[in-house]
């Protein structure tokens, strides 16, 4: 029987591969993906049994408008409805829902949906596009309040959250355990701090660099590790040599091995990620550490709401060292024993962020 759903997304993330995968196995779906998109790892095709083809992303006009090449012919083939990444920049998506009125073809939008930055204009075209579908599938709590308050039908919002891969994370961490990875490194015994993710100026771990080294002014020291690579890790390497934190910064590079990034998540006392959180926070959780992150929440990923504050991390005020340094030392004088703080950070993850939560919303949804 021919698949009648059809996903249509701007890239094959390799850290998608979960959702995908299980997609692939439970729901009758064929993908399509965009050929590229920034420096992030594509994940194998022949993975998915289902993976139909790969269009071309192209720029409309100037950055940031792009249409996928192709995907409009799909609309001849037999999908009775589309499931497609609802970025309102993708000129073919809004094409897609257009045209699909008068196919009797219905299209569902998985998106960030609504940050609460909006300007008047973008509210106006944002109301428009996600109007034009037959539902959203959203990424958190915080988007559909405001898209409600924006007078967008309710019952087209469905919270969906997010995922990384579970189920290979859920095997590793039955098996992880305290290890000396960072006193052997450091040879020390010092807290300590890490960050999982590309090294980008939108992450802001100049800041955290910063709170660093006014921690360690105040004779409180704290051991850190960058995980990831990305075109500030140059400008933050001389930034720590500048402020003298050598010896407590570890730029550990890019990292592809769950393994060996469970054993450091794990070992690590806080996670810390300045700017938008995303899905470090998840990464984070899923290992039972607890995150910090920034309180502008227009600024934010959706990924912030797994933060319960006091319980699975804390929040400070955004682009403000001081804060951040004064909130590093607030959690480790009024967070929950480390054992707590796993389970709550586990249960988060368990009951929420997880692929086969997603897939049991969209299958209650989704109505091809």
């Amino acid at each position: 029987m021919k698949n009648n759903i059809c996903l249509i997304y701007n890239f094959a993330q390799h850290y998608r591969s979960n959702i995908f995968n299980l997609m692939d196995k439970e729901m009758p779906v064929d993908f399509v993906f965009g050929d590229k998109y920034l420096d992030v790892k594509k994940m194998d095709y022949s993975l998915l049994q289902n993976f139909k083809k790969e269009v071309k992303n192209k720029t409309f006009i100037r950055k940031p408008l792009y249409y996928q090449k192709g995907v409009l012919s799909l609309l001849r083939e037999e999908y009775s409805c589309f499931l497609v990444l609802g970025e309102s920049i993708c000129v073919s998506t809004w094409l897609l829902l257009f045209f699909s009125r008068f196919l009797n073809k219905k299209v569902y939008l998985w998106t960030h949906g609504w940050y609460g930055k909006e300007t008047r204009f973008r509210k106006i075209m944002k109301k428009i596009f996600f109007s034009m579908s037959d539902g959203v599938f959203l990424y958190g709590n915080y988007a559909k309040g405001l898209m409600i308050n924006e007078g967008i039908n309710p019952d087209k919002l469905h919270v969906i959250y997010n995922s990384l891969d579970y189920d290979a994370q859920l095997l590793l961490r039955a098996n992880l355990k305290q290890t000396k990875v960072y006193v052997d490194h450091f040879l020390n015994n010092d807290l300590n701090l890490i960050f999982v993710g590309r090294l980008t100026s939108v992450k802001r771990l100049d800041i955290l660099l910063h709170a660093l080294a006014e921690l360690k002014s105040r004779s409180k020291k704290f051991n850190l590790t960058l995980v990831g690579d990305g075109e500030e890790r140059k400008h933050l390497e001389l930034l720590t040599k500048n402020l003298g934190l050598d010896r407590m910064v570890w730029f550990y590079g890019p990292c592809y091995d769950e393994k060996a990034l469970s054993n450091l998540i794990y070992n690590a006392d806080l996670c810390v990620s300045p700017g938008n959180v995303g899905l470090t926070a998840i990464h984070a959780m899923s290992y039972g550490t607890p995150v910090l992150t920034h309180s502008n929440f227009k600024f934010q990923m959706p990924e912030f709401e797994a933060i319960e504050e006091g319980e699975t991390g804390l929040f400070f005020e955004c682009n403000d060292p001081h804060s951040l340094s004064e909130s590093i030392l607030q959690w480790f004088s009024v967070a929950p024993e480390r054992s707590v703080t796993r389970v709550k950070c586990y249960s988060i993850i368990d009951t929420r962020y997880n692929p086969h939560i997603q897939v049991a919303t969209l299958k209650k949804y989704i109505k091809p």
